[in-house]
């Protein structure tokens, strides 16, 4: 979504004159840095299977121009700074830019300095019109590198379980373009030849026109009950795959509402997915799971949860910022030596205050008269980072229970700092205050609710495409709420039908009950990988049940 707001902002392309040198002795222009253009594959869909050499491009991009097919997530390794510009050609949708204007900007950015990444989905190369774009770039004497990617074919055969050669079926592929124009006289293809004289053929956006390539097979001497599957969207989580005879794939295809961007593999090696399905077999395959933690942070749960199958939508309901003053901080920074106890409640209030520790000219020395505790494993984790390992940790991840165990050693007359958000729960000083503590909390960072996206996370769920809602804080939950923007109880479980509340603790979860929403998962230990574990035997159980 970011790439997109910023696609829209992107100034008018333009090639400047060359500056005068106003210091030379000659009138005229005076160098100018010269731009490249980097070609790169995209791949298929997946983000994690572009090469390493493409990434280390984008790394570098002060330009990009990107197809509708190239996984937006890409778009994270480009420096902020960039200039991104849509260029998607989808279906017999007017094209947002032709291709001679495509053309003709890459070279108007590359004259003007810049460093340019052309980013296309698949390999460049293969039905990707790569070449048409570097013969114009030669021509105007750009310099160039392309940079290959995987292609649809192998990536639509290997995620639907299907060998594309295989020793016992076949030793030949042939590659196809499925768009040519079934009306005009003379084809490029000669069916002839490539019914019966390839062993697997695979068919490029062949939807639009796969009853005519049926026919043309058939009518060419293949053989009407080979296997074909017809492969949507591969390598995403939203990838599907329809499976039948040659003669009767057309209306199984139909049926299934199989539509653009999809793969058709024809050939016996089509058998071997009984066997080879392991893509869609991932017990969290498909599930749309809505991510509702701050975009750094979700990193990690939405890893555990793809590589599980899972379609992940990341919807930040929390933008993490500084407090409006480190007065209070840099104050007991001065005396930390005097808090016999620093206890850290969460992995932002060990990254912030270390941030300001640091900005301080101070280091981890500064806690050598002090002990640390921690609420979770997760902050503990976060605390070895800065070469701090926790004294205390309790079994149960809660700010009450480490506040428990901490008054159970004693407590009575002990200075304690609580480094913590500008907000946050009163379990844990309250318990210490009663326990004869002196406890002084401190703000180090605030949770904010963002501002954009209000309208259109409310609309995901009209339209039915979230399975599960994960919740990671109580503050996620509260957010999530005001960004919904529905106080009725009825209206909001409406809204909510049939959608699975997973939350990470018991704290997350009573206060998404008080605001009337059902909490059907959580687990035992208040972690990420506890969480995806719970979310995982949670659908399969539901799975299971539903198959009974």
């Amino acid at each position: 979504m970011e790439a997109e707001n910023r696609e829209n902002t992107r100034e008018e392309n333009s090639v400047t004159e060359n500056p005068v040198d106003i210091n030379s002795d000659k009138e005229g222009p005076a160098e100018t840095k010269s731009g490249k253009i980097y070609l790169v594959g995209a791949g298929p869909g997946d983000p994690s299977l572009i090469t390493l050499r493409g990434k280390a491009v984008l790394e570098k991009a002060e330009v990009v121009v990107y197809d509708y097919l190239a996984n937006k997530k890409l778009l994270k390794h480009v420096p902020k700074d960039a200039e991104f510009i849509y260029a998607g050609k989808k279906g017999h949708v007017k094209h947002t830019h032709t291709q001679e204007e495509i053309n003709q900007m890459l070279i108007d950015h590359a004259l003007a300095g810049r460093t340019v990444v052309r980013l296309k989905g698949g390999d460049p190369f293969i039905f990707g019109r790569g070449g048409e774009e570097i013969e114009e770039l030669v021509k105007a004497d750009i310099p160039f590198e392309v940079v290959p990617g995987v292609t649809a074919a192998t990536a639509a055969a290997t995620y639907a379980g299907i060998p594309i050669t295989h020793r016992k079926y076949t030793a030949s592929v042939t590659f196809l373009t499925g768009h040519e124009d079934p009306d005009k006289p003379t084809s490029n293809v000669a069916w002839d030849k490539i019914a019966t004289g390839a062993g697997t053929l695979v068919f490029y956006m062949g939807i639009k026109n796969l009853d005519h390539i049926v026919e043309k097979l058939i009518d060419n001497g293949r053989d009407p009950k080979t296997p074909v599957a017809v492969v949507r969207w591969a390598s995403t989580p939203r990838q599907r795959t329809v499976v039948g005879p040659l003669e009767k794939i057309s209306s199984y295809v139909k049926k299934a509402r199989i539509k653009p961007p999809a793969i058709v593999l024809v050939g016996d090696v089509v058998r071997l997915r009984k066997k080879i399905n392991w893509y869609e077999n991932r017990s969290l395959f498909g599930k749309r799971i809505l991510i509702t933690r701050t975009r750094d942070q979700a990193s990690e749960l939405v890893a555990q949860l793809e590589e599980l199958g899972a379609d992940c939508r990341e919807w930040a309901t929390i933008a993490i910022k500084p407090p409006e003053s480190w007065d209070e901080l840099d104050r007991e920074l001065k005396h930390l030596k005097q808090y016999k106890w620093v206890l850290f409640t969460s992995t932002n209030g060990v990254k912030f205050f270390f941030s300001r520790l640091f900005e301080l000219g101070m280091d981890s020395r500064a806690f050598k008269t002090s002990r640390i505790g921690a609420v979770g494993t997760a902050t503990a984790d976060e605390l070895i980072k800065f070469g701090i390992k926790a004294d205390l940790l309790p079994k149960k991840f809660t700010g009450e229970a480490l506040a428990k165990k901490l008054a159970a050693k004693g407590v009575k007359g002990d200075k304690i700092l609580i480094p913590r958000a500008v907000a946050g729960g009163e379990a844990l000083p309250e318990t210490l205050s009663k326990a004869g503590a002196q406890v002084t909390i401190v703000p180090v960072y605030r949770n904010m609710r963002p501002k954009e996206g209000e309208k259109s996370l409310r609309m995901e769920f009209e339209k039915k495409n979230i399975d599960i809602v994960t919740f990671t804080s109580s503050s996620t939950v509260t957010n999530f709420l005001h960004m919904i923007g529905i106080e009725d109880p009825d209206e909001l479980k409406k809204l909510l039908d049939g959608v699975t509340i997973a939350s990470i603790g018991p704290i997350t979860t009573k206060t998404a009950e008080q605001s009337g929403l059902k909490v059907h998962i959580q687990p035992k230990a208040h972690t990420i990988p506890a969480l995806v574990e719970s979310i995982e035997a949670y659908v399969i159980q539901e799975g299971s049940e539903a198959a009974e």
